[in-house]
């Protein structure tokens, strides 16, 4: 059974019906229980602190004193994020010897003012490099859906993804270059939510791409993840309410986006479609050129490549040896292009940006899957030219948001025990409350 919302949390906090610290140690014992993910979610578990900040949240609660209604809940923090006193491995054992950090990341330190409560940090990708969810250090958690199985959690925010599925934390921080919060939430029947980049602020956060990084939340629902985002951004406490669907109007871009869906996501992605027509929406499918000339422009492997490589070329050299080899190969990418070829990405992006926002002011919203196949085995990435298909495909749909600089989230369109399949909405980019609004509307409408 799914876990309850940050609402229903928050609601009983309020009225007594649980204390932080009932919350903090029965996300701890699900943590520590030996026959469960929580060792390959967790890379480190913060016992005493978060026991400490339970009990301190509880006496400012009683006083009437709570920093905010969602003072006490425990929520995890991916292992790209500066903790002080703590070492921010991004996944890796590259960054073993590295010097703890002197402060938190400015996200950490709005949830932390809020009352939130850390309980731990999450394992990830390594360095936030794919999509599959897959690390050969720390162990990759098993998706919450056909277990028996052992299929891929989505990536790179894999662990954010668990530690919600199974009740080892009521709200999870991630990142999202490319999908990183979407996918691990469309594969786990979860909501991940993708901000304008320039909505939330990156200090302290282990870059990938400086241009194309972003900090969103996964949670259970909506409004779990409007709510970190209004706290992660800045803003009042959210109180956006979902907007009605009739005349909404939605854009199904007719491009490679809807190609080689399994018969699952196609399935589910018609009866979506359908719900919201059936309630009053618009939708047309329209050709998007802006959408079809992004893998030419990323040909030569985009932002990430160059990026990445200008933060990891000095470990490269005294440390090679500690990366995944299939990280490395990505990062190394980054020597394909000149100076002049980055240039060009840059112009190139920003002309797809302009004609992205003005061919969405006849639409409300793009909708099409977050991700064409369902999770995966595993077993299914055990060749490196399998992984790099898939891991391809998995990232293909969410990516383009990225290269456009609008916001997204992906939302369920199915429920366990069927296989977990998302629905992706976007919009330009400093659209991020209106979007979570009408994303509320067509969660209750396709749940």
């Amino acid at each position: 059974m799914m876990s309850p919302s940050l609402e229903q949390l928050a609601h009983d906090l309020e009225r007594g019906a649980t204390t932080s610290r009932a919350l903090v140690e029965d996300c701890l014992a699900r943590i520590d229980d030996c026959t469960g993910e929580g060792a390959r979610t967790f890379v480190s578990v913060a016992h005493s602190s978060a026991r400490a900040c339970a009990d301190a949240m509880d006496n400012l609660r009683a006083q009437g004193a709570a920093p905010s209604r969602f003072a006490g809940i425990p929520v995890s923090i991916k292992d790209l994020f500066d903790i002080k006193g703590q070492i921010t491995r991004a996944g890796s054992r590259v960054l073993d010897s590295a010097p703890p950090a002197e402060r938190d990341a400015a996200v950490v330190a709005r949830l932390k003012q809020a009352g939130f409560v850390v309980i731990g940090r999450t394992n990830m990708t390594e360095f936030a490099f794919s999509g599959v969810g897959i690390n050969p250090h720390y162990g990759t958690p098993k998706n919450v859906w056909d277990r028996e199985i052992a299929r891929v959690p989505g990536g790179s925010s894999s662990g954010a993804a668990i530690a919600l599925t199974d009740g080892m934390a009521h709200g999870s921080l991630g990142t999202d270059t490319g999908g990183s919060c979407r996918i691990p939430a469309a594969f786990n029947g979860l909501v991940g939510y993708k901000p304008t980049a320039s909505r939330v602020p990156q200090a302290g956060a282990f870059p990938l791409s400086t241009t194309l990084d972003s900090i969103g939340p996964l949670g259970r629902t909506v409004a779990c993840c409007a709510a970190i985002d209004a706290i992660l951004a800045g803003d009042e406490e959210d109180a956006s309410q979902p907007l009605g669907l009739r005349g909404l109007r939605v854009a199904i871009p007719k491009t490679y986006v809807l190609g080689d869906m399994d018969v699952h996501v196609a399935g589910a992605f018609a009866q979506a479609l359908s719900a919201l027509s059936a309630a009053g929406a618009i939708v047309d499918e329209i050709a998007f050129l802006e959408i079809d000339a992004i893998p030419a422009a990323n040909a030569r492997g985009g932002f990430a490549a160059p990026e990445s490589l200008a933060t990891h070329r000095h470990f490269i050299e005294t440390r090679s040896a500690f990366y995944d080899k299939r990280v490395l190969v990505r990062i190394q990418r980054g020597h394909e292009q000149s100076a002049a070829d980055y240039i060009d990405l840059m112009r190139t992006r920003a002309n797809l940006i302009d004609r992205f926002v003005r061919r969405m002011r006849d639409y409300d919203v793009l909708a099409y899957p977050t991700v064409p196949i369902i999770p995966p085995p595993i077993t299914a990435f055990d060749s490196d030219a399998e992984f790099g298909r898939l891991n391809m495909l998995i990232l293909r749909n969410p990516a383009v948001i990225n290269m456009l600089d609008g916001c997204s989230i992906s939302v369920p369109m199915s429920k366990l025990p069927d296989p977990p399949i998302g629905l992706m909405l976007s919009a330009p980019g400093g659209q991020d409350r209106r979007l979570l609004a009408i994303a509320a509307s067509v969660e209750s409408c396709i749940a």
